[in-house]
């Protein structure tokens, strides 16, 4: 099956690049080739080469794409076909242990990331590259890998990171609670069309098994190295121009991360964030078709590679798109939204401190939940479709339920929420999952955010004052809508903890009252 996977990549490639363009002199274009590159450890890895036509003999600047997860070499050719059209030497390859790739996959570990440096080193004596002037450009796997090569070769003086991940665990494990359905998702594309090296192996074995903590105490020893977060440093160090977008909704890598990255880079950078799942924001213009988060990376490219004076260096390094497709544009993270704080009352937000105490059983879903992996995000970003509730239908023996006055002239939530709340569990491992509603008057709530937290080793019965962070979003809430937060203790999208026939008591003490803080931005 995997010689097959191979076998297939070489052909699809060979189809779609076809033959050797034969461009004219006087006209831009671009000729394609099919090439195999030795890779960090001498194994063998399968790239498609489009070099300028009719633009001079160059040396060009040099752009490199790696592919994404499960993705073959060509994932990148209809963008990577404009590039070279556009005067760059693209060379966009399937990663280590995919498809026509040789080795394993090490789940972006050094070779995978050695392998950019190795890529780069081939262009420079094979391709008309002029290897002073490099980008690393990718979706997914293929952003991570680059922002990681980013730290290690200091010819890399733009990255593409889209869709991505800067932090790992907080990705696939945030607040101690696995993200099943992406990580389930992830091993089965990767089982399917490529090759297991050792590490996934030993946690694919663990997982499939049902040894979860184990699976994860292994993870947690594999990430600092595989997490660009841990080499910020470094990068700021080379001083690469860094291009980042993703998605609100991202069900695989979730935008938070990428916003405490951004902020602790120091050098040239931009944060694009729109809704849609993972990928869905970039995927259609890497087939080439028109996408405006890969024409703004153009122009990035253009200007830190080429020196073009297009402006893209004068724009506000922070865009954030809302569901209605405003974009909006701002200095800084900081400076998306002013925090609003609501004090949590026995049953609604209210501006003023209150104490309570509220108990809910554990262990049984109610209607609230984050939706599916990879549609539900989807479906807000494409079709406008939210993960919708009907709030009136929340059973409250089984979830906290707050709800917040209506807007009179509407609002922009935009940044990311933050959740404080005492709870006693009286079980040692409950999981909880908050989710902020925007709300109309009938009671049909829009998923605005959410996040998981779970509690491992509590002591049962004992209060505990827990600080969330909900994910980072742009959301216009119409005049007369509502905000409401919801908390239970089941979702089908996580590995969950929380014990059947448990309870968890919410509480606002006197001296330590809960609250939620909402960022809210000006609607012009």
């Amino acid at each position: 099956m995997r010689r097959l996977a191979a076998a297939l990549a070489v052909a699809l490639t060979l189809i779609t690049i076809g033959p050797r363009a034969e461009a004219s002199q006087s006209a831009p274009g671009f000729s394609t080739s099919y090439q195999r590159i030795t890779g960090a450890d001498g194994i063998e890895i399968g790239a498609v080469v489009l070099t300028p036509t009719g633009q001079g003999s160059g040396p060009f600047p040099l752009v490199v794409m790696p592919s994404s997860w499960g993705v073959p070499n060509v994932e990148y050719v209809g963008q990577g076909s404009k590039l070279a059209t556009a005067g760059f030497q693209v060379i966009s390859y399937s990663s280590r242990g995919f498809w026509d790739s040789g080795g394993g996959i090490d789940i972006a570990g050094p070779p995978t990331v050695a392998d950019v440096s190795k890529v780069i080193d081939w262009a420079g004596q094979h391709a008309t590259a002029d290897t002073s002037r490099v980008a690393s450009v990718g979706i997914s796997y293929g952003a991570g890998t680059s922002l990681l090569a980013a730290a290690k070769d200091r010819r890399i003086k733009a990255v593409g990171a889209m869709s991505g991940w800067a932090d790992l665990i907080a990705s696939l494990d945030p607040n101690d609670t696995v993200a099943l359905q992406s990580v389930a998702g992830l091993l089965a594309l990767g089982n399917i069309t490529g090759r297991p090296g050792p590490e996934m192996a030993a946690l694919q074995t663990k997982f499939v098994t049902g040894d979860f903590d184990g699976a994860i105490a292994e993870a947690r020893q594999l990430a600092p190295v595989r997490s660009a977060a841990t080499t910020v440093d470094e990068i700021n160090a080379n001083k690469p121009a860094v291009f980042l977008a993703n998605a609100f909704e991202d069900s695989i890598f979730p935008p938070s991360q990428y916003t405490d990255f951004f902020t602790s880079l120091t050098g040239p950078k931009r944060l694009l964030l729109a809704h849609g799942d993972h990928a869905t924001p970039e995927v259609t213009g890497a087939i080439g078709l028109p996408n405006e988060t890969w024409d703004e990376l153009a122009s990035w490219l253009r200007h830190y590679l080429t020196g073009a004076d297009n402006g893209a260096d004068a724009e506000a390094p922070v865009q954030l798109k809302s569901q209605r497709g405003t974009w909006r544009g701002y200095p800084n993270w900081s400076a998306v939204g002013q925090p609003s704080t609501s004090y949590l009352t026995k049953t609604g937000l209210a501006r003023a401190k209150a104490s309570w105490t509220k108990s809910i059983g554990a262990g049984v879903p109610t209607i609230a939940d984050s939706g599916v992996a990879l549609v539900s995000g989807a479906l807000q970003g494409l079709l406008s479709i939210p993960t919708g509730v009907a709030t009136p239908l929340v059973d409250r023996s089984f979830a906290g339920v707050w709800s917040g006055p209506a807007y009179t002239s509407g609002a922009v939530v935009n940044g990311t929420p933050k959740l404080h709340l005492t709870v006693r569990p009286s079980a040692a491992s409950t999981s909880l999952f908050a989710y902020l509603y925007d709300v109309d008057a009938l009671g049909i709530g829009s998923l605005i955010s959410h996040k998981p937290f779970t509690l491992r080793g509590a002591t049962p019965g004992r209060a505990l004052p827990i600080d969330v962070r909900l994910e980072a979003t742009s959301w216009e809430v119409p005049a007369g809508h509502h905000l409401s937060l919801v908390v239970d203790t089941v979702d089908p999208r996580y590995l969950g903890r929380s014990v059947i026939g448990s309870t968890v008591t919410f509480s606002s003490p006197a001296d330590d009252p809960s609250w939620i803080s909402v960022p809210v931005a000006s609607q012009s």
